[in-house]
């Protein structure tokens, strides 16, 4: 399969006239990534002008049965233009084609430092200019969190303990969506999130990339951590999703302290302590 779809792209790049390089990025061009048949194919292509692959999206087409496909504005790099095309296509592979300017790649070749899209791993497919000559190697380290400061380490402390305010708001008023939102997204994939992949990369030296919006987590934590974090994952009921907050918080509590003693850092126990009782008068209060 996956030399199939990359067969295509270079031959279709190659009767382009207006396609000048090609390159694979990502996790196919990570030589440690694990890899499915689910993993995407993440191609930049240097084109001449933009213009005509944004304007007009038959082109993609040429390499299967669209499924479904969402089109990236046009955004400002190095001021150059560049968008992409993330594509779905029926006999389930995934290419996420993102369109530069010759330009653009000439700029970046000529940089001391790759982009991170770049640094996290390239090959190159077709380059009928020899665009791609002057591009640095790839270090792999994109995508490593880097130790956060104290000031770092507060701030996301007291954003976790500040959300939990909004879910107790919500949980009191019955409004499921919202409570979920600032429970399951901001205090846990954005906030809890974090402070766990800082404790992973302290016992791994800084050196793993735990993998977007957490998909590598569980290959990285221990299985009884990890069962903590499936337990903050409840269903629609309001009491069981006030369980799941205050386990949520013990969980946060509990990684968060052992950051903070590797890095010798304060942990905020006061804070801590009055938000929690905050939290637990607002569910046991009467009345509305």
């Amino acid at each position: 399969m996956a030399d199939d779809v990359l067969s295509h792209i270079i031959k279709w790049a190659d009767t382009a006239r207006t396609v000048r390089t090609v390159l694979l990025t990502s996790s196919r061009a990570t030589p440690s990534a694990t890899l499915d048949r689910f993993s995407d194919y993440d191609v930049i292509v240097a084109v001449t002008d933009i213009l005509p692959f944004f304007e007009n999206r038959e082109w993609l087409k040429s390499f299967g049965d669209v499924l479904v496909v969402y089109r990236d504005p046009i955004q400002d790099h190095l001021g150059h233009g560049r968008f992409a095309y993330v594509t779905q296509y029926a006999d389930g592979s995934k290419i996420d084609f993102t369109l530069w300017p010759v330009a653009l790649l000439k700029q970046i070749a000529s940089e001391s430092k790759l982009p991170s899209e770049l640094d996290i791993g390239y090959s190159v497919l077709l380059d009928k200019d020899h665009l791609a000559d002057q591009l640095q190697a790839p270090t792999h380290k994109a995508h490593i969190p880097a130790p956060p400061t104290e000031a770092e380490f507060q701030t996301l402390v007291e954003e976790f303990f500040h959300e939990s305010t909004y879910v107790a708001k919500h949980l009191r008023r019955g409004d499921l969506m919202p409570l979920k939102y600032n429970l399951d997204q901001v205090m846990k994939q954005v906030n809890l999130r974090r402070i766990v992949e800082w404790r992973i990369e302290i016992d791994h030296h800084w050196s793993v990339k735990p993998g977007a919006y957490g998909k590598g987590l569980k290959k990285l934590l221990q299985p009884s951590t990890w069962t903590e974090v499936e337990q903050t994952y409840v269903g629609p009921a309001i009491e069981e999703n006030w369980d799941a907050m205050f386990r949520t918080i013990s969980l946060f509590r509990r990684i968060a302290k052992e950051v903070a003693a590797f890095l010798e850092f304060r942990y905020p126990d006061e804070l801590d302590q009055r938000v929690v009782q905050y939290l637990q008068h607002v569910r046991t209060a009467r009345g509305p």
